[in-house]
């Protein structure tokens, strides 16, 4: 058995974290001493690090006080149920209420979280996973075994409703070992799998519960759901039982403000304390505020226009050639997104995700004439794009592109639409519309998520058996080498023969004010990877 964590490449990673939460405030001195001791860190050393940290840390973390998080959509498809949450909004809640089996690190490595440790078998085909024993849910109830079974059951075969059932599809059952400890048996091996188990959608509910319990749910997180309007507000309060020590805001207040300007204006003015999806414009003005300041994370969130290809326009292909030389990469990033990004080649895999990336393959390039031949040998000429501000830059991005199109005679139509309710009503309905991607951990997991044949949020609608006999290699393959080119092939594929047209990889571009002390920077989503319920205070 290979057991994660206990390495001392964990152990220096672990250190590294609690250090980094102490200095920003989001441990406090008890708490710092108590987790190195716990990694293994002897008294002294213990205290000669606590030592190196105390110039670094000035404040010390305070309690009370409502923080106000404004998101650039919501609607009436919000939800609190970890296995249908779709946006920036539900995440945040999410993390506010709930707790995962793992948690992500700000460099993306895993640490222990309602899960003490975890096992993998010599032939990686089960995973064992130890469970704390110290864990409440908000009405006192113990948590168990049964409470994992039975959330991970969830999003397990053919009549379950999760959106990302494709992402754990490998896994054949999973088992109680006993009070705390559960067992996923898997059909084929997965090297991702307590990754996947750190997302979003994997929140461990309370075995049983369905239904009216999502309207306030009864979970282990930070904080307790008193109140709950889907494209309204939510509001939570602190759990003073928290497993993991102090909570330090008093309440957590989570409500959408769709207008990009009203939003900043928020947030100068000191009515918001954060928010998330800041438009490059707005920039300059934060930077001259007296109160408030950016908080830009590089990532793979990305972008993009999509074309069904199961119907007009996205099912003539030169037509889909003609839009993705006509977009101008390069502009975009420079002057749309004033440098908070990187050019993108029509695929999702961009340079965070490091050795997963595919440097090697060529730059699609804007290229009109290339473009203008395309599209009249397509015979189209017009067709119209249904914009929502869904991630910064998408809208002035389609407005370039009409510009340009205009110029080789194809009337781009670029019909502006509401955010509230954008991905139940715009979002895979219409034949042309934008959409907005946070970053996933791995490659494997956003390509499982958003293009495998069966994913649930296909948005093109493309199948290719050749992409999905490689996505269920990936996650087996052990060399390294390998598993770059066969990720390098289906990057390629995806560029090639999908309808997404992907412009740019984005920073995650977000505010707050400078009295918000002890969040995080997890590059997967906007607002520090939404991790920070747990951490944060107000310094007022």
């Amino acid at each position: 058995m290979t057991k994660t964590p206990g390495n001392s490449s964990y152990r220096e990673s672990e250190i590294r974290r609690m250090q980094a939460a102490y200095e920003s405030g989001g441990l406090s001195r008890r708490q710092f001493m108590q987790g190195l001791m716990a990694a293994g860190v002897t008294v002294s050393g213990a205290s000669a690090i606590l030592g190196s940290a105390r110039d670094v840390r000035a404040m010390t973390p305070k309690k009370g006080g409502r923080l106000r998080y404004a998101w650039n959509l919501h609607g009436p498809t919000d939800t609190l149920d970890p296995a249908l949450i779709g946006g920036g909004l539900d995440y945040v809640r999410a993390r506010s209420y709930y707790n995962n089996l793992v948690q992500f690190n700000d460099d993306l490595s895993l640490r222990p979280e309602l899960a003490e440790e975890w096992d993998v078998s010599a032939d990686g085909m089960e995973w064992t996973f130890k469970l704390r024993k110290d864990v409440e849910f908000h009405d006192g109830a113990a948590f168990t075994a049964d409470d994992v079974v039975y959330t991970l059951n969830r999003h397990m075969g053919e009549d379950s409703t999760s959106k990302v059932t494709e992402m754990v599809n490998f896994v054949s059952e999973w088992k109680k070992v006993d009070k705390h400890t559960v067992k996923a048996v898997l059909a084929s091996s997965n090297s991702d799998l307590p990754a996947i188990l750190g997302t979003f959608h994997f929140k461990i509910i309370q075995n049983g519960a369905e239904g009216e319990y999502f309207n306030q749910p009864n979970g282990t997180g930070p904080f307790k759901s008193v109140e709950f309007s889907p494209g309204v507000r939510a509001l939570g309060v602190r759990n003073d039982n928290y497993f993991r020590g102090e909570v330090w805001l008093d309440e957590i207040e989570t409500f959408g403000i769709t207008d990009h300007v009203a939003r900043v204006n928020a947030l100068v003015s000191g009515d918001v304390d954060i928010i998330g999806g800041v438009d490059p414009k707005a920039i300059k003005q934060i930077e001259a505020s007296d109160i408030a300041e950016m908080w830009s994370v590089p990532s793979g969130t990305y972008n993009g226009i999509v074309l069904s290809l199961d119907r007009e326009p996205g099912n003539n292909p030169d037509f889909v050639w003609a839009l993705k030389y006509l977009v101008n990469r390069e502009r975009v990033v420079k002057s749309i997104l004033k440098e908070q990004g990187l050019v993108g080649n029509d695929h999702p895999i961009g340079p965070p995700y490091g050795a997963e990336h595919c440097a090697a393959l060529p730059q699609r390039e804007f290229d009109p004439d290339k473009a203008k031949f395309h599209l009249e040998k397509s015979g189209i000429k017009e067709t119209t794009v249904e914009v929502a501000d869904v991630l910064p830059g998408i809208t002035d991005t389609c407005l370039l592109l009409q510009r340009d199109a205009e110029k080789i005679g194809l009337k781009f139509n670029v019909k502006r639409v509401p955010t509230d309710g954008y991905w139940g009503n715009i979002w895979m309905v219409r034949p042309v519309f934008v959409t907005g991607w946070f970053m996933r951990p791995t490659a494997n997991m956003m390509f499982s998520i958003a293009y495998a044949s069966d994913a649930p949020w296909n948005e093109s609608r493309w199948k290719n058996e050749r992409f999905d006999q490689l996505l269920a290699e990936t996650r087996v393959v052990q060399d390294l080498g390998l598993r770059h080119e066969m990720y390098c092939e289906m990057q390629q594929m995806v560029a090639d023969s999908t309808g997404v047209i992907i412009p740019n990889h984005l920073n995650n571009i977000d505010a707050k004010l400078k009295k918000v002390k002890g969040v995080t920077n997890v590059p997967l989503m906007s607002v520090g990877g939404g991790e920070w319920p747990d951490s944060v205070w107000l310094d007022t």
